[in-house]
């Protein structure tokens, strides 16, 4: 009679174990273990069309225009940033000094925030950009698939997207997925 208490207890911890290896390992699609990989479908495909503003300092009018037709001829970096992001902030140290070496040009996307803020945070923390594109509705993350920014693309010199960072670039991301990538378009 008492070991009728024991069969329950044993299919709980069965459940347990079972939705820990799931959520840790079992059936994720991340790749060794990393915690920023989000599958996208735009990899391997065309970056989506595009016609935003170029953020210019001080303000032009009217503004120059950039397309996704842009893209092509060098490989980009399309980070999507705010002012108002404190991630983004986080990862403006490294983007800074990503700038500096001239590996790569790095766009910036303005995503849903105004061009006196953005202006105002890279006048107090520096300017990483080749070029800053205004989203202030956010139609280009929509179209890109941005949930929460900040998010980086690499974009190959046909314009495919290649890789896609979910959260603050970092020289560890930069080396394992960015670099590898990059070595091999050239």
């Amino acid at each position: 009679m008492r070991y009728r208490y024991f069969i329950p207890m044993i299919v709980l911890v069965g459940i347990v174990a079972l939705l820990a290896y799931t959520l840790n390992r079992g059936w994720s699609t991340q790749p060794e273990d990393d915690p920023t990989y989000v599958p996208s479908p735009l990899i391997g495909k065309t970056v989506p069309a595009f016609d935003l503003a170029v953020l210019a300092t001080p303000p032009a009018e009217p503004p120059a225009r950039f397309t996704q037709a842009d893209l092509k001829g060098r490989p980009a970096v399309i980070n999507f940033f705010a002012s108002w992001c404190v991630a983004c902030r986080d990862e403006h140290p490294f983007l800074m000094q990503l700038a500096h070496g001239d590996q790569v040009s790095i766009i910036g996307i303005d995503y849903k925030d105004t061009p006196q803020a953005a202006r105002r945070l890279l006048g107090e923390h520096g300017d990483p950009y080749h070029l800053i594109l205004e989203d202030p509705e956010g139609a280009m993350g929509l179209n890109w698939g941005v949930y929460g920014i900040p998010e980086t693309y690499l974009v190959d010199a046909h314009g495919i997207v290649r890789y896609k960072q979910v959260g603050p670039m970092t020289p560890a991301a930069w080396r394992k997925h960015f670099q590898p990538l990059l070595e091999a378009a050239r």
